[in-house]
C-alpha cells in the first residue's frame, strides 16, 4: 500500500496480483507491516485507479488512519490462494531460495526479493555471499531475470533454483552501481525478448511444416 487516496481513509495500493477480480469475494485480508507485524483487515470497498487499486478498510476512516497503512503488504491466507497455472509459482515460494549456476555446481546467492515492472520477466534480487565481494564493496546484491528460458531446474521443497544465464549478464567481480543495475535490467529485458522471438520463429516454422508449405 502506498498512500492515502481520499478523505475517508481510502488507501492507494500497487497491484501485484494476477487475480484482481478476487477482491470482490475476499473481504477478510491480512496486512503485513514493514516491521513484520501482521494484522487482520476487513475490506469494505475497492475500485481500480490508474493501474492500481484503492482500498477502503473497516475502522480506517481518516487520512491519518490511512497513513499508518503505508508500506503494508496485503496478503491472503494460504488456503485462500487461487490455483496457479502449470509452471507458475508464488513469490513467497521464491524468496529464500538459493540460486545455483554451472549445472548446479556454483552457488551464486539467495533470493531476498522479487521485483516487477521492469520488463516482461520478474527480477530476482539475489544477495551474494560475502566471499564473492571485493574489499570495500558496498552493494552485495544483483538482479537476475526470472525467465523460463533461464531456469534449468526449480526445486521449491529444497529451496533451490538452477539457472543458465546469457553470456555477459552475470558479473560478480565487483559491486553493482545504480548504473550497472539499470544495464542489467536492460540486458535482461533484451534477452527475454530475444527468447520470445526464438519461440515465435520456431512455432511459425512448425506451423509451415504441418501445413505442407
Amino acid at each position: 500500500m502506498l498512500r492515502p487516496q481520499g478523505r475517508r481513509g481510502e488507501v492507494l495500493a500497487e497491484l501485484h496480483t494476477d487475480f484482481p477480480g478476487r477482491f470482490e469475494e475476499r473481504r477478510n485480508l491480512w496486512g503485513l507491516a514493514p516491521d513484520g507485524h501482521r494484522s487482520e483487515l476487513h475490506l469494505e470497498e475497492h475500485w481500480f485507479h490508474k493501474g492500481g487499486v484503492v482500498l477502503k478498510f473497516g475502522g480506517v476512516d481518516s487520512i491519518s488512519d490511512a497513513e499508518r497503512l503505508a508500506g503494508f503488504e496485503i496478503q491472503v491466507a494460504r488456503e485462500q490462494r487461487s490455483r496457479l497455472e502449470t509452471g507458475a509459482v508464488w513469490v513467497s515460494e521464491i524468496v529464500g531460495c538459493q540460486i545455483w549456476l554451472e549445472q548446479g555446481e556454483r552457488l551464486l546467492g539467495s533470493v531476498t526479493e522479487v521485483q516487477f515492472g521492469a520488463g516482461e520477466a520478474p527480477l530476482l534480487v539475489v544477495k551474494l555471499p560475502e566471499m564473492a565481494l571485493p574489499a570495500g564493496a558496498r552493494d552485495n546484491t544483483m538482479l537476475l531475470p526470472f525467465a523460463e528460458e533461464f531456469v534449468r531446474k526449480l526445486d521449491l521443497p529444497a529451496r533451490r533454483i538452477e539457472m543458465e544465464l546469457p553470456a555477459g549478464l552475470l558479473d560478480v567481480d565487483g559491486p553493482l552501481s545504480d548504473e550497472e543495475k539499470q544495464r542489467q535490467k536492460a540486458e535482461a529485458g533484451e534477452a527475454r525478448r530475444a527468447g520470445g522471438r526464438r519461440r515465435r520463429d520456431q512455432a511459425g516454422k512448425a506451423g509451415q511444416r504441418r501445413s505442407g508449405r
